[in-house]
């Protein structure tokens, strides 16, 4: 399959995940992250769950960076530059949904993507290898060639890695880890 087949296939899966379900086993996605050797750093890149999308909800792990005293950076999207800002959350962040559905920051302190030591990332599906496949705007590929080559990326997923390998181009950016309700996949050492 290619990509927007494998795209649209996982859409079509989320669509049937209960309320329940995304509830569930996005506290089990959470759980399993704090299984991970990624909790020494500071700064921690999380993105705000489309709701409609039925994405992993983010508020649990939300919970578990600000109880472990770390900085969270969120992310606005420029759809004219197909670039990502990043802004420190703090109490006076502001926070609306913007036309494309997507909750983010209106303003800021900016953080430069040369600060960020770890990524939570969205996708829509993964293989085995560490591939992944979003919504195909290619937004976290920019934001993350323009991380140090140290940040850790992680992926967060309902479902489970594909066993045939998703095409990937240069430009395209693997994980280091994902997470589903079930499993951690560690790809670091592949």
């Amino acid at each position: 399959m290619n990509k927007d087949q494998i795209r649209l296939q996982y859409k079509k899966l989320r669509e049937n995940i209960s309320p329940e379900e995304i509830e569930h086993w996005s506290l089990e996605i959470a759980n399993n992250l704090l299984k991970l050797p990624i909790w020494d750093h500071s700064y921690y890149h999380l993105f705000l769950s489309i709701s409609e999308k039925r994405e992993v909800d983010t508020q649990a792990i939300l919970h578990i960076l600000q109880g472990k005293d770390k900085n969270v950076v969120l992310s606005k999207a420029d759809f004219k530059s197909g670039k990502m800002l990043s802004y420190l959350l703090t109490d006076s962040t502001v926070i609306k949904t913007n036309s494309w559905g997507i909750p983010e920051p209106v303003e800021g302190i900016e953080i430069p993507p040369s600060n960020i030591e770890v990524v939570f990332i969205p996708l829509l599906a993964f293989d085995e290898g560490g591939n992944r496949i979003g919504y195909g705007k290619g937004f976290y590929d920019r934001f993350l060639s323009e991380c140090t080559g140290k940040v850790v990326k992680v992926g967060l997923s309902f479902f489970e890695a594909e066993k045939e390998e998703i095409p990937a181009t240069s430009e395209d950016v693997p994980l280091d880890y994902c997470v589903t309700p079930h499993k951690i996949y560690n790809f670091k050492n592949l």
